[in-house]
């Protein structure tokens, strides 16, 4: 059973190292988020799966790492400087700012909601009495147009400087290396350029921990397809990113498809889908796709001049702008819709609740854990032996842990989700026929909470 509760998560998340908050000995700065010690290798693991699944084990996708910061024409060309904005509303008695819109979506939902034109949002605020979240009144401004874009300048002399932007999204860096990526790889069409990275908005109301941030991190992919074969490949990307997501254990029964209206569609848009995740306050997006048409190579063949067609290599008259359909996941929203869905109690009987983050261990933080069940020397530099053993034959994550007993360090690694726990006893040492055979180790399983007895020779062929 998944988190039913954010405090759980957001609790544990600090206690164990997942997640901190930002500047926390300076009061911390609203909406911004460190990934501690598990939290990173929780990441880097979700991030690299994500890479395996969508770049090495596929033929037709190739990666890329585009710059932060891009030349201004880029968003210009885009459509970002102008069309980049959310409706922005004060309460008259606080003073505090707010989305508009995502005030309304709890009362309307979030289709009612995507389709309101910005001198409605106002009106609409006032007659469904809609109250300020931070003073409980409803006495709100009317909304006006908010640009998400984060502004800083480029030069040495401050004030001196090009105006520049932190980008918004990673999708405009594929699109202006388009040309130099088909160039030089060769591929041919239909295929993809992936690319993980961080984007940056200023979000009038972040919030719900990770979920809404002003600096996250995105994974996107651009698929360039021929015209009138972009239906199909959406098709085909919807269906592949649904197994991708239940295949590490997100629950069906949580996760939807919901298709985006005409109305709400982005400027760029002909069709766009979300695969919606019910979080403990409601759904909420985890990954978008959307067909792009040719809108943003034409956007920036025009704005640039340069030729962003794809020629034939089989007919070199054949110049074609490609259509793009982009699958786009949330990197921070998939961790942390991970989080809750690993997050388990379990009855144990006698009042004994056992936290336990059931991660699929391709993903899992710590892979291993070895044990010494005593602080006894001989004990400790035999599982140092075989710590480094397994480091060294394997690329597991491995934690070593002595301290504590060994039930209250079983517990400890049932609740940072690690599958298997090494303990090494005196029956290793061949000093204790009790505890098992000489050269022999125990092997606990996170989920059944099985213990089985198997030597050391075999010990990293089981891990594996």
């Amino acid at each position: 059973m998944p988190a039913s509760s954010l405090d759980s998560i957001v609790s544990l998340c600090k206690r164990r190292g997942f997640i901190f908050p930002g500047s926390d000995i300076y009061g911390g700065l609203a909406n911004t988020w460190d990934y501690g010690p598990l939290g990173s290798e929780l990441k880097k693991n979700v991030k690299s799966a994500w890479w395996n699944s969508f770049v090495r084990e596929r033929q037709d996708v190739v990666g890329l790492d585009s710059a932060i910061l891009m030349n201004p024409k880029v968003w210009e060309a885009s459509g970002h400087v102008t069309s980049f904005n959310d409706p922005l509303v004060d309460c008259k008695d606080c003073n505090e700012r707010f989305r508009g819109d995502k005030l309304l979506e709890g009362k309307l939902g979030v289709e009612a909601t995507a389709i309101l034109k910005l001198n409605q949002v106002q009106p609409m605020l006032m007659a469904e009495k809609i109250a300020c979240p931070n003073c409980g009144k409803c006495n709100w401004t009317e909304a006006k147009q908010f640009n998400l874009m984060f502004e800083t300048h480029q030069g040495v002399i401050k004030g001196e400087g090009d105006l520049i932007y932190l980008r918004p999204e990673t999708a405009q860096g594929i699109f202006v290396n388009f040309k130099n990526v088909q160039t030089t790889t060769r591929m041919r069409l239909p295929f993809g350029v992936a690319q993980i990275g961080k984007a940056f908005r200023n979000e009038i109301t972040p919030g719900n921990f990770t979920f809404r941030t002003r600096e996250f991190e995105q994974m996107e992919i651009e698929y360039f397809v021929e015209p009138g074969k972009d239906a199909d490949a959406f098709e085909e990307w919807k269906s592949t990113v649904w197994d991708w997501y239940t295949g590490f254990g997100i629950s069906k029964e949580r996760l939807r498809i919901r298709e985006h209206e005409k109305d709400e569609l982005s400027h760029y848009s002909s069709r766009t889908i979300d695969i919606e995740y019910e979080f403990p306050w409601g759904w909420g997006e985890l990954f978008g796709l959307a067909n792009r048409s040719d809108y943003d190579l034409s956007q920036h063949q025009k704005f640039s001049g340069a030729d962003l067609s794809y020629t034939d290599p089989d007919d070199p008259k054949k110049k074609i702008l490609p259509y793009v359909v982009e699958p786009s996941f949330g990197c921070d929203r998939t961790v942390l819709t991970i989080l809750l869905e690993a997050y388990t109690e379990e009855d144990l009987g006698e009042g004994d609740v056992r936290t336990v983050m059931k991660f699929d261990p391709r993903i899992a933080p710590v892979s291993v854990a070895v044990l010494p069940l005593s602080k006894k020397e001989h004990l400790i530099a035999k599982a140092q032996e075989l710590y480094k053993k397994i480091v060294h034959e394997t690329r597991l994550t491995v934690d070593f842990d002595v301290t504590g007993s060994i039930g209250k360090r079983y517990r400890r690694q049932d609740e940072i989700g690690t599958p298997k726990c090494v303990t090494v006893d005196f029956g290793t040492l061949g000093e204790d026929d009790a505890q098992g055979e000489k050269d022999t180790v125990t092997i606990r399983d996170r989920d059944s909470l099985e213990q089985i007895r198997i030597p050391i020779t075999k010990l990293i062929e089981q891990l594996r």
